[in-house]
């Protein structure tokens, strides 16, 4: 009855939202974050109470406060490491973990590889808006080579993490990207995230008004957007542009930004996206692309599948159980040479 029910019953967004009252400045992205995520998660129909939201610390980890769902605030860092746990415990549900790219790619960067290492059955949201903004304006792991901030007054002298890079460097099975003002855009993301079945990481640049406001801008700019970004879907041409008229092809090894009906480049010429390719070389081209010679791609950029390690645990428990007899710890404890001490 209760599985029927999971099918059949429908869902709205605010049946996710709690009744708290939202605490981000105004004009933080994170509102937009929030609002995309009730709306994916209401189109996906998967129950309140078989969704848990877990976070560490940061301005994005207070969004568990906003859901009508389970919830951990965790610890700085270690939201990757809460979640694991939970879906290997609970592998029924269904796990959202929220990160900045200070929680996620600093004190819990080793967490963070670790769960695409291990394809963990649970969706990742990763918000980068490129500076710690809780702990008021400090460069984070993703600020840019020069970044002044009230950690670096001279500027940073380092260069950043570039999330794709770390998704792809731990053999990531799912990748994809948006802005927080793309609203279209990420909750179809968000939504093909809870589709796939392993670790999702959904990067969002979002912008953080009080300690970085604009940095998103050169690819967020309304006016230059279709110039500068390029939404990938799966078995379409790689078109962009504000009259449609550009699109991606193969440059040799690498790829090339052309107008179409120019220079020789026609429809024929123009990629087609493959998000499902086993293949991730093309993957990592795309997810590389900043927006400078060629658009920053946002989309589902790889989507694969691949065994998940809390399925593989459960079913290493469930063989060892079938061979050994074990129904109970106490019992597995008890199946060796015991003695008794008199």
């Amino acid at each position: 009855m209760e599985q029927n029910n999971m099918n059949t019953q429908k869902y709205q967004p605010k049946d996710f939202k709690s009744d708290q009252s939202v605490r981000w400045c105004p004009g933080c992205g994170d509102h937009a974050v929030l609002n995309v995520l009730h709306k994916a998660m209401a189109e996906l129909g998967i129950p309140p109470h078989m969704t848990a939201v877990i976070s560490g610390i940061g301005c994005s980890s207070r969004l568990p406060y906003y859901m009508n769902t389970y919830g951990f605030h965790t610890i700085h860092g270690r939201g990757g490491a809460v979640a694991t746990g939970f879906k290997v415990a609970n592998p029924e549900m269904t796990v959202w973990q929220i990160s900045g790219d200070g929680d996620g790619l600093a004190i819990g960067g080793n967490h963070f590889i670790h769960e695409v290492r291990r394809n963990i059955d649970l969706n990742l949201i990763l918000l980068n808006n490129k500076i710690y903004g809780l702990t008021k304006g400090q460069f984070s792991p993703t600020s840019d080579r020069g970044c002044v901030s009230k950690s670096s007054p001279y500027g940073t002298t380092e260069d950043p993490f570039i999330p794709a890079e770390l998704v792809f460097g731990a053999r990531g099975t799912f990748f994809a990207r948006s802005i927080d003002i793309e609203l279209q855009i990420s909750q179809e993301i968000l939504v093909e995230a809870q589709k796939h079945r392993g670790c999702s990481v959904v990067e969002i640049l979002q912008n953080c008004m009080i300690f970085n406001n604009g940095i998103h801008y050169y690819v967020a700019n309304r006016d230059t957007r279709p110039d500068r970004t390029i939404h990938l879907v799966h078995g379409e041409k790689m078109i962009f542009g504000k009259n449609h008229d550009k699109g991606i092809v193969q440059d040799g090894f690498g790829l090339k930004a052309v107008t179409i009906g120019k220079d020789g480049y026609t429809l024929d010429d123009v990629l087609v996206h493959d998000a499902h390719c086993e293949n991730n070389f093309l993957h990592q081209q795309l997810a590389m692309m900043d927006g400078h010679n060629l658009p920053l791609a946002l989309g589902v950029i790889r989507d694969v599948e691949a065994p998940t390690y809390d399925a593989e645990v459960q079913a290493q428990v469930e063989a060892v159980q079938g061979k050994k007899g074990f129904e109970t710890l106490r019992e597995m404890v008890m199946a060796g040479d015991t003695w008794e001490v008199k």
